[in-house]
């Protein structure tokens, strides 16, 4: 993306925290480990836009903000999961205790699920 387009996304981005925090997420209990004074995740705008979609009066725009936000909190909890099992692998945790801990049927399909996570979060290796 361009510079200029990286900002429009990130305009977009804003204005749909802004719909949700307008319909009541402001007003969201701060979780333990957010820093006061920092908004809600991307993650929790979401589940909140889903839980107000249980009304027959949520709005259009309150469901389209939560869609919006949807590839933000993907790629929020991919971070969250690395994170995770790199504290498991620090941890001492072997391959197919973690693979055991997904429902995964090899440690091979642990290793792999974190190569993608990292593909995504550090997007595709440019060949030169």
């Amino acid at each position: 993306m361009s510079s200029s387009a990286d900002r429009d996304h990130a305009a977009e981005l804003d204005r749909a925290r802004a719909v949700l925090n307008a319909a009541g997420a402001e007003e969201l209990a701060r979780r333990p480990w957010q820093p006061p004074g920092r908004p809600a995740a991307d993650t929790d705008l979401v589940r909140f836009a889903a839980w107000l979609a249980r009304e027959p009066d949520a709005g259009p725009e309150v469901l389209a903000a939560g869609l919006k936000l949807l590839a933000s909190a993907r790629s929020e909890l991919d971070q969250i999961e690395t994170g995770l099992l790199f504290a498991a692998r620090a941890e001492g945790m072997t391959w197919p205790r973690i693979a055991g801990a997904f429902g995964l049927d090899s440690p091979q399909a642990a290793q792999q699920r974190l190569n993608r996570l990292q593909a995504r979060i550090t997007g595709p290796i440019e060949q030169g």
